[in-house]
């Protein structure tokens, strides 16, 4: 079977103590055909010297520091692959990953995008945890609701038809957080999603993982949902209310957790006038903590 090329793009803002173990990850992949694309935004650390060891093996674009969606962006507009793979440059790839997510895309035509799940390892690389979720087929409006493992760490699991993103035009360049969320959504609108249920990929967390910013979380997700609810088709799949609810509620655990209880407050009521039901969750939480604040 021919087997199309893959652009992996990965971009970078100073990772220097894992981009060396990311590209060895993507360079032992079994599958065939691919091509490596390093974008670095802006590095003021080692980087760009670790990335000179890897000539003649990949690709590295430089740009001044513009955020991870300006960056993949600009790799995908410089390669050749008739699909696109994403990866974080502090994660790390099995060597079977590619070649069996696309397998899938082999076995049905009209899926636009394939991820799969993940491991957690800590900043040393030891395994924490993992985690198996993820959801496949028409999935746009489970996506739009913010329902739990629908698509995970798309920026270091999915890959996609290059004409899809084309098609898409991309990441939203105004996103940081919840690109991959918001990028993924309008992938699912009209297309089908594929998931590997095998853990593929080594999701490292540290202090530095952008999902940790509740207020860029906040910020993404607002103008994803302007984006979608100015689709006709949008809100005539999915009711807002229920959205903006799920969304409230989503915020106030963050916030709790976070120890900013007036945020928490702000969105716990929220979510409860956009969809009263959400007030049952709120019992779980310890009360207690915010009648000592």
């Amino acid at each position: 079977m021919n087997s199309p090329k893959v652009s992996i793009i990965i971009p970078n803002y100073n990772y220097a103590k894992y981009i060396a173990e990311t590209i060895d990850s993507v360079l032992a992949q079994t599958y065939p055909n691919f091509e490596v694309i390093v974008v670095d935004d802006g590095s003021k650390d080692d980087s760009l010297k670790i990335l000179e060891k890897y000539a003649g093996q990949i690709k590295v674009i430089k740009q001044q520091n513009q955020g991870v969606s300006r960056a993949r962006n600009n790799g995908a507009a410089n390669s050749a692959g008739e699909y696109l793979a994403f990866l974080d440059a502090d994660d790390v790839w099995l060597p079977a990953k590619l070649e069996r997510q696309m397998q899938r895309f082999f076995e049905d035509s009209e899926v636009g995008l394939v991820h799969c799940s993940m491991k957690f390892i800590d900043i040393e690389g030891k395994i924490t945890g993992e985690s198996r979720k993820g959801k496949e087929g028409w999935v746009a409006e489970e996506l739009l609701k913010l329902k739990e493992g629908v698509v995970i760490g798309a920026g270091s699991t999915a890959v996609v038809k290059r004409a899809l993103f084309d098609k898409i035009k991309g990441f939203d360049h105004r996103l940081t957080t919840a690109a991959d969320w918001e990028f993924c959504y309008r992938i699912a609108k009209d297309n089908k999603i594929a998931f590997v249920s095998e853990p593929l990929v080594l999701y490292r967390i540290h202090n530095s993982n952008m999902h940790s910013n509740v207020g860029a979380m906040e910020h993404d997700v607002l103008i994803g949902f302007q984006k979608a609810f100015d689709d006709d088709s949008a809100e005539k799949q999915v009711n807002r209310s229920e959205c903006y609810g799920n969304f409230h509620l989503m915020l106030a655990g963050s916030y709790f957790h976070a120890k900013n209880y007036s945020a928490f407050l702000k969105n716990a009521l929220k979510s409860v006038w956009y969809k009263p039901q959400t007030a049952i969750n709120y019992l779980a939480f310890p009360v207690r903590k915010l009648k000592k604040r």
